[in-house]
């Protein structure tokens, strides 16, 4: 299965990217599946799993990490952000 992945704020910085499509191995089948599918490549990439408030969309709709991701699906990963 292939998905595109967006990164925003400090996930795009850290990562030097802002999206990617990539094939998932068996075993993927949500949100949290992939989000720790992506902590395991390590460095920068374990940020993912260390955001306690990170948001989730697929397909520009907001859901918890139990959502399911299926065949060309967009999964977006929004950091905390702060500012003032």
């Amino acid at each position: 299965m292939t998905v595109t992945v967006l990164y925003f704020a400090a996930l795009k910085e850290a990562l030097g990217a802002s999206s990617e499509s990539l094939a998932l191995p068996a075993g993927v089948a949500t949100v949290a599946d992939l989000r720790a599918h992506l902590a395991a490549r390590g460095e920068a990439w374990g940020q993912l799993a260390s955001f306690k408030n990170l948001r989730c969309a697929v397909n520009q709709d907001m859901v918890p990490l139990t959502a399911a991701v299926k065949e060309g699906d967009e999964v977006a990963f929004f950091p905390p952000v702060t500012g003032g």
